[in-house]
C-alpha cells in the first residue's frame, strides 16, 4: 500500500485534487483499480493534513457476475457508506443496440448514474480509478483512430453538475496496481463486462506492450510528452 499511496498522494499533490471538507465518491466498479482506490482513500483520510469524507458508489449494470454483496461487505469492512443503483446499461447496449464498439456508450450511463447520487450526497468531487497504462492506451486510441492529440485530465471541472473529476491513481502504474492485489491477497471481481479483454483498449495495451520489447522507455516516453504538451497537465 506504501507504494500506491506515494503515487497517489504525488497525483493530489500536485493537480490540487483534494481541499478540506471535500466530500469525494469514489467509482467502484469491484475491478482491481476501484478497489484499489477505495483502500487508497481509506489509508489517506488517516494522515493526509486536508480533512475529508469519503463515500462509494457503484452502478450496478446489469451483468449476470456483477455481484453487489461482495462490493457492500468490502465497503462495510471499510466502514465506508456505499451507494449501490441498478441500471440496465448490459439491455441497452447489449441486447437491445447490440454496439459493436459498446464501452463509450456504456460509460456514459454510468456517467449518468454516478453524478446523479453523488449530487444527491452533496458530494463535490469524484473519484476515477484510471491509473497510468489507462492514461497511455487512451491517448493512443485517440491519436490513432480519432486523429486527436489527447488523452482525459487528471481534473476536469464539470459545470453542469457543479462536480469535479479527479483521477488520483494517474501515476499508478498498473503493474503496481496488480502487485498490490496479489501481495495482500485482496479479492476482486473477475471479468464481469463481455468486453473485458477484447476491446480496442486491449489492442493499445498490446501494442506498448510489444513496443517495449524494443523501447523499453516507451511507457515513460509517452507519460513524459503527454505532461509537457498536454496543456490540462502541464503542473
Amino acid at each position: 500500500m506504501q507504494r500506491i499511496l506515494s503515487h497517489m498522494r504525488k497525483a493530489i499533490e500536485d493537480y490540487h485534487m483534494i481541499e478540506e471538507n471535500d466530500k469525494i465518491a469514489i467509482c467502484l466498479s469491484g475491478g482491481k483499480d476501484s478497489i484499489t482506490m477505495l483502500n487508497a482513500f481509506k489509508n489517506l483520510q488517516i494522515f493526509y493534513p486536508k480533512k475529508f469524507d469519503i463515500i462509494a458508489i457503484s452502478i450496478n449494470p446489469g451483468f449476470e457476475n456483477f455481484d453487489t454483496k461482495f462490493l457492500q461487505n468490502t465497503c462495510d469492512k471499510l466502514e465506508i457508506p456505499l451507494f449501490i443503483e441498478n441500471s440496465n446499461a448490459k439491455e441497452i447496449v447489449f441486447d437491445l443496440r447490440k454496439e459493436k464498439n459498446p464501452c463509450s456508450l456504456c460509460a456514459n450511463l454510468r456517467r449518468g448514474a454516478i453524478n446523479s447520487i453523488a449530487i444527491k450526497e452533496h458530494c463535490n468531487k469524484i473519484a476515477l480509478g484510471h491509473n497510468q497504462d489507462d492514461v497511455l492506451e487512451t491517448f493512443l486510441l485517440n491519436l490513432l483512430y480519432a486523429g486527436n492529440i489527447s488523452t482525459f485530465a487528471p481534473v476536469s471541472y464539470m459545470s453542469r453538475s457543479e462536480i469535479t473529476l479527479i483521477r488520483p491513481l494517474v501515476y499508478t502504474p498498473e503493474k503496481e496496481i496488480k502487485r498490490f492485489i496479489k501481495k495482500n491477497n485482496v479479492v476482486v471481481m473477475q471479468k464481469v463486462c463481455p468486453m473485458d479483454g477484447v476491446s480496442k483498449r486491449e489492442d493499445m495495451k498490446q501494442l506498448i506492450f510489444s513496443l517495449s520489447k524494443n523501447i523499453p522507455m516507451i511507457r515513460a516516453n509517452l507519460f513524459g510528452a503527454i505532461q509537457r504538451n498536454l496543456d490540462y497537465w502541464k503542473i
